[in-house]
């Protein structure tokens, strides 16, 4: 049988996209999967639809306080069997074939981290950017200038470089947690190929750049350690490869 993937999904008031978001799991072409959702106490009937579904893979826990991504992301990987992790925000959408061919590339290539390209659509899954592609192998140290991994295009393997949490105590806890991870490994491999849409929703944190420059800053001073001027200067690189990140025109 083929290894276990765990599938760490938070959510939060996420009732108008979850069931798309269902689906496109259930879809999935590598069936040996565990789906740990961890609802934020949520106020809509986000937790009623999730126990629509019967299926004994997705295992839904609703916290008693809501305490931000970042904790229940953690709730869900505390929880986690699975040899791979894989990321699934409650209003983004795989194709059928994610966990397959990615799971697979991590074995051909012997691989501890893989992302691929994926879609940037607006809130009925259409796309209004260009794909972003997986083109460059990431490290720790290009890493810090630009995130280039995103959850629901990155997967890693446990058995070699075992779990790694997020801070709850930081806005930008998924770019946290992946230089963390570079810091033990020594890169992350592109799949070549677009298997999932990122939902670029208007009231989204990563769409409000000048709201965290602030939060950015905080990743490089208080989580890597880095002195002032270092922290502004790949505030800074971050900030002009989030303009480009976000272009029609630069990809």
């Amino acid at each position: 049988m083929k290894d276990l993937v765990s599938i760490i999904t938070p959510c939060y008031n996420s009732a108008e996209f979850i069931e798309e978001t269902i689906q496109s799991v259930l879809n999935q072409t590598y069936e040996n999967w565990e789906w740990l959702i961890t609802d934020d106490l949520s106020k809509d009937n986000t937790v009623e639809i999730i126990r629509k579904y019967n299926d004994p893979r997705i295992k839904l826990q609703v916290l008693e306080k809501n305490g931000g991504a970042g904790n229940a992301r953690n709730n869900s990987l505390e929880r986690a069997q699975g040899r791979y992790i894989a990321f699934l925000d409650s209003d983004d959408y795989w194709y059928p074939e994610y966990l397959e061919m990615m799971t697979d590339y991590m074995q051909e290539h012997k691989a501890e981290l893989v992302y691929c390209n994926y879609s940037r659509c607006d809130e009925q899954l259409q796309p209004i950017l260009k794909d972003f592609l997986a083109d460059k192998v990431v490290t720790f140290s290009n890493l810090l200038k630009t995130c280039r991994l995103a959850p629901v295009s990155t997967m890693y393997d446990t058995q070699r470089v075992g779990k790694f949490l997020f801070p709850v105590k930081s806005k930008r806890e998924d770019h946290v947690m992946w230089l963390n991870l570079l810091k033990v490994i020594p890169e992350g491999i592109p799949v070549k190929k677009t298997l999932a849409k990122y939902r670029m929703r208007e009231n989204s944190v990563s769409r409000n750049k000048k709201n965290i420059i602030k939060d950015q800053y905080l990743v490089y001073k208080d989580f890597m350690g880095f002195s002032t001027v270092k922290s502004l200067y790949y505030t800074a690189n971050w900030a002009l490869n989030g303009f480009l990140k976000y272009s029609k025109i630069f990809n």
